[in-house]
């Protein structure tokens, strides 16, 4: 089974796991639009596409108290990229919460690095973990489509 976890920003990433094993990886493909910076939606169409995945998983975001009006648009801007691009290729996708996820990984009540660590023991050849910032968005993809895998 391949199933595809999401982290939906823009600078998030996806990960194609198959039987618990990551065999495709990429950053959130972007692109700037003046100052802002967007998900490319016809190249992470093109990925998603290529990977002939059984199911996908996607990071449940919303706003959180704290952040910028204009920080938050782009954020929602990149979630609604993604869901739309799911909806044009018509793959079986479900929403799931970061506790629901960070649960299933051990990670309540822990800092953020956390999951990349976690990600880097469960995967310990994987050297793209190493890099703390590319590294930790795709632990959290990584997560997600494990914590699918489980449901």
């Amino acid at each position: 089974m391949r199933v595809l976890g999401i982290d939906p920003g823009a600078s998030g990433a996806l990960v194609l796991l198959e039987n618990g094993h990551p065999i495709e990886w990429t950053e959130m493909p972007t692109l700037k639009i003046g100052k802002a910076t967007r998900v490319n939606a016809p190249a992470l169409t093109d990925w998603i596409a290529s990977c002939c995945c059984d199911h996908v998983y996607v990071e449940q975001v919303h706003a959180m108290p704290g952040q910028g009006v204009t920080s938050m648009f782009n954020f929602g801007h990149s979630c609604g990229t993604v869901m739309g691009v799911l909806g044009a290729l018509g793959l079986p996708h479900a929403m799931v919460t970061p506790q629901a996820w960070k649960k299933a990984a051990g990670l309540i009540g822990t800092d953020k690095d956390a999951a990349r660590s976690r990600a880097i023991q469960m995967w310990p050849k994987w050297r793209d973990l190493d890099k703390k910032g590319k590294g930790q968005a795709l632990a959290d993809a990584a997560l997600i489509a494990a914590h699918g895998e489980l449901t």
